[in-house]
């Protein structure tokens, strides 16, 4: 139930409060088609983004089948000696867009060659195959992180959204409604009395 709005029923409330129930409700609509539009792009981009986590996660599962297959032909020691041998560096660079108000984040990785600096004689092929994999899945995982965010950012707006389209919808505009419906009875209340009393008055005059 709307709350009554505590005004001063006379002419000059009433038609601010007109004009308040013309803004609310334009802004009801824009804000409904901003939110409609929000979730649109938040289900599409939630397909995309579950396929690209598909797709990570099968990859990782072969790096990690790749690193258990390395562990299995040596020995755990020399498998940790030849992974802090081999290194390398990057960078990220961060970019937003706007989508529908929403700065979703963008990261850009720069070149990670991985220096392999072990022997090659004392460690397995299948421990290359791994890292070089781990290599090309590094950009993937920067980009799944920067999409998930995005997501996330999109789920806390539309929520944001939705709030102000129900409290317009149910709470401001009902109010205005309701509060228009009281002054507008109590005005012609005030002018049927007046009527009355004026008629009154006519007839004394009359009678006289």
């Amino acid at each position: 139930m709307a709350k009554a709005l505590n005004v001063n029923p006379n002419r000059m409330e009433l038609s601010r409060l007109k004009k308040r129930v013309v803004v609310a409700k334009r802004g009801h609509k824009l804000l409904k088609d901003k939110q409609d539009a929000l979730i649109k792009e938040f289900m599409q981009k939630a397909r995309a983004v579950k396929k690209l986590r598909e797709d990570v996660e099968r990859e990782l599962h072969l790096c990690f089948q790749s690193f258990q297959m390395a562990r299995a032909q040596t020995l755990p020691s020399m498998i940790e000696q030849s992974l802090l041998l081999a290194g390398g560096e990057t960078s990220v660079e961060t970019s937003y867009q706007n989508v529908m108000s929403v700065n979703i984040p963008r990261f850009t990785l720069g070149e990670h060659p991985i220096r392999l600096s072990y022997g090659l004689a004392s460690s397995p092929g299948s421990l290359d195959i791994a890292l070089e994999r781990f290599s090309k899945i590094i950009r993937r995982l920067v980009e799944l992180a920067a999409e998930e965010k995005g997501l996330k950012l999109m789920s806390i707006e539309i929520e944001r959204t939705r709030r102000r389209v129900n409290a317009l919808e149910h709470v401001m505009i009902p109010s205005f409604t309701e509060a228009i419906r009281s002054i507008s009875m109590k005005l012609e209340e005030n002018e049927r009395s007046t009527l009355s009393r004026l008629m009154v008055v006519k007839e004394i005059v009359r009678s006289h």
